[in-house]
């Protein structure tokens, strides 16, 4: 007898809405043609989210090898939309920040990003977005700390860009 999951688990449906998050983002991002590919995007995001902190970091927080975050800041770093700065407390390391020439591209694309996301949660009002976030909050926090493979190797956003219920 064939051994039946259910599919309406939490984590079944979160991984079913990432995936599916993850696909409109790409196509979002290649029609918008802001002349950077999803990845790219991906990136400038995560370095606006964690202004100033190492690349080995970003390429934690974003669930990617060092060297493929490594290709995409080279082209966004060619593009004048990040810059490497030297680490303060460590000479040997450098930090990722966005630069202003980012800002149009950045503002054109979080735009972008909120119209679709407002799109894909059309039924839910501002009350039950502001609990679904909340809870997914909740459920990050406990994987943090819960999880021995994350707890301490994450570092704390220093600042918040929304997105609705973010890609």
């Amino acid at each position: 007898m064939p051994f039946k999951l259910e599919s309406e688990t939490i984590g079944m449906l979160l991984t079913d809405v990432s995936r599916l998050l993850r696909g409109a983002f790409d196509r979002k991002v290649n029609a918008m043609d802001l002349g950077i590919r999803p990845g790219e995007a991906r990136t400038l995001i995560q370095v606006a989210l964690t202004e100033g902190i190492k690349q080995a970091e970003i390429a934690t927080r974003m669930g990617i090898e060092p060297m493929t975050l490594s290709a995409y800041l080279d082209r966004l770093e060619a593009n004048g939309l990040v810059a490497r700065v030297p680490d303060p407390a460590d000479r040997r390391a450098k930090n990722v920040v966005i630069t202003e020439k980012a800002g149009p591209l950045f503002n054109e694309l979080m735009t972008g990003l909120r119209e679709m996301m407002d799109a894909y949660t059309e039924g839910l009002d501002s009350e039950a977005r502001a609990l679904l976030c909340s809870n997914l909050r909740i459920l990050r926090d406990n994987l943090r700390q819960l999880d021995p493979c994350l707890a301490g190797k994450e570092t704390a956003e220093k600042a918040e860009v929304r997105v609705g219920a973010a890609p």
